[in-house]
């Protein structure tokens, strides 16, 4: 779960790091009266998750309170890459004499977590990784032992920090990390970590995203900063349901048992659709070791309810759920849905009973169902029947 700036923001408050202050807001209005509360110079700044809002226009300063007010007017409501703009944050001005960058990361090619820091902040990091790679410290943080003060030191002076801000920004990096790991995070970024004129170190823009299943399990505080208004409201369906669902841009949806097996078949019905009108995958769901009646119903509800869907292709290898259970729970959610279920399933099985699911629904003899002997013939027909 990405947070907004201002989410991430008051998380870096509780923990210590220093920042600057900032007031929401949804209107001009709030705007303005925010702008009052803070005073002098403030910034008022899209809170949208996507990065590029300067050049966009999103961000604005703003001297006095009325400037603060036009300042909204005419970021509320901007399309900043396809992100509409519903909210501001307000923050206090700095004098800013330096720009810095800071962040930690899970590396997951290399099973660890990674710092990146340099001296040269502001631009987008990507950008700076291309045109001046020497100008970013890459250094590899062992979980087990984490940042303390002498491993933020080294990446500190990996980073070319001046000797005199060493201290200052080292005791920053270990507060960040306390925030990385204490909050189950998979990305700590400060962009830019700033030196102000007054010679303090401020973190100025952040960016938090959190693990979602640590989320649940050990932060049920984090529901609280779930965007439920942007939310994807067929996977918030599937997500009080327990169904393991993510939406995506096609016509056939796709049921299957196991991420891997789930992640194969979206391959398989995107190379089966270039033949038959370029059709794609229209989502992921794994429906795990359980498919039930109740489990199997509740995952053909989510994907009939998308209208982009046109058939659904449900492919699966029976193992400790044998498949003469799924042909069962199949026929139980057809019955279940009854007239909600309008469009046709190719149905593949394979694994363990499968020469009894295949007869449950063969004598069941569906008008909507299909049944496929191999994957790919499964997908080939989804795919038709998604084109017809």
């Amino acid at each position: 779960m990405d947070l907004y700036e201002y989410q991430a923001r008051d998380l870096f408050e509780s923990y210590g790091v220093p920042v600057l202050a900032g007031i929401v807001a949804d209107t001009p209005g709030e705007v303005k009266a925010a702008a009052e509360k803070i005073g002098g110079v403030v910034v008022v700044k899209a809170q949208v998750k996507t990065g590029g809002r300067g050049k966009a226009g999103g961000v604005k300063v703003a001297k006095t309170p009325d400037e603060a007010y036009e300042a909204a007017q005419a970021i509320l409501g901007l399309d900043i890459k396809g992100h509409i703009v519903k909210r501001v944050m307000v923050a206090a001005g700095a004098r800013i004499a330096e720009e810095f960058y800071f962040s930690v990361l899970l590396d997951r090619a290399n099973r660890s977590y990674l710092s990146l820091c340099s001296v040269e902040g502001g631009m987008e990091i990507e950008q700076l990784a291309v045109e001046k790679p020497e100008a970013l410290a890459r250094i590899e943080v062992n979980p087990l032992t984490g940042i303390d003060k002498a491993k933020a030191l080294e990446i500190a002076r990996a980073a070319k920090f001046p000797a005199e801000l060493e201290e200052k920004v080292a005791d920053l990096f270990v507060k960040l990390y306390d925030v990385y790991t204490k909050e189950d995070a998979t990305l700590v970024e400060v962009n830019p970590l700033v030196l102000t004129e007054e010679g303090d170190i401020i973190a100025l823009d952040g960016k938090v995203s959190l693990d979602e299943n640590a989320s649940e399990v050990r932060h049920p505080h984090h529901e609280a900063l779930a965007d439920k208004d942007s939310e994807n409201p067929l996977e918030a369906k599937a997500k009080e349901s327990g169904l393991n669902y993510v939406k995506l841009d096609g016509q056939v949806g796709v049921i299957g048992n196991g991420a891997g097996l789930v992640m194969s078949t979206l391959d398989v019905v995107a190379y089966a659709g270039e033949n038959h009108g370029d059709v794609k995958p229209a989502n992921f769901l794994d429906i795990g070791g359980g498919a039930s009646a109740d489990v199997m119903a509740a995952g053909l509800d989510v994907i009939l309810g998308d209208e982009q869907v046109k058939s659904v292709f449900v492919n699966v290898f029976g193992g400790i759920t044998a498949c003469d259970a799924v042909a069962n729970g199949i026929k139980g959610a057809l019955e279940k849905l009854g007239a909600a279920a309008t469009k046709p399933l190719v149905v593949r099985l394979d694994g363990n009973r499968v020469d009894e699911g295949r007869a449950i629904l063969a004598d069941y003899a569906h008008p909507l169902v299909t049944l496929a002997a191999t994957m790919d013939e499964g997908a080939n027909k989804a795919a038709e029947l998604a084109n017809a």
